[in-house]
């Protein structure tokens, strides 16, 4: 009876961690795609800034300034150049911001140690494995991702 209880347990635990896996990725999966698109698209828009007076020269820059009747063509270059340097900040904050958090290592190895969860506890359910070769792949599944919260799932599952 009380390998029953044990494994039992085991389960409640494996279910709690998911949950909090689960509410990780909530989470993080959209913080991950935001910084990469934005990354991404400054780094485009910054390239784009620059290309018309790089291939288009002085012709250019006289062309925008008539199409818009400005007083100047330095105004052409001064934008362009203005807002190839603002994405290009953009670009760079979002990228090292996703860098300095790692976060879509975060993601892929919360990932891989929900699926990894998810046969444990198939297993588990089945009788297929030991209690003990249960507990240290268990313990060593949740090792990877000690950076998931648990008291978070807690909370708003109301456990």
């Amino acid at each position: 009876m009380k390998d029953q209880e044990a494994r039992q347990r085991l389960s409640e635990n494996i279910e709690q961690r998911q949950s909090a896996i689960k509410l990780f990725l909530r989470q993080e999966r959209p913080r991950r795609n935001r910084l990469a698109t934005t990354s991404v698209v400054g780094s485009a828009l910054a390239a784009g800034f620059t290309a018309g007076p790089a291939f288009g020269g002085t012709k250019f820059a006289t062309g925008i300034q008539g199409a818009l009747t400005l007083e100047q063509s330095s105004i052409v270059w001064q934008a362009l150049c203005l807002a190839a340097m603002l994405m290009s900040v953009v670009a760079a904050v979002a990228t090292n911001l996703a860098n300095s958090h790692s976060v879509a290592a975060k993601v892929s190895a919360a990932e891989a140690c929900n699926a990894q969860l998810e046969g444990l506890q198939t297993a588990l359910n089945f009788g297929r494995l030991p209690l003990e070769d249960a507990v240290q792949l268990y313990q060593q599944y949740t090792t990877q991702v000690a950076f998931v919260d648990d008291a978070e799932a807690t909370k708003t599952s109301g456990v």
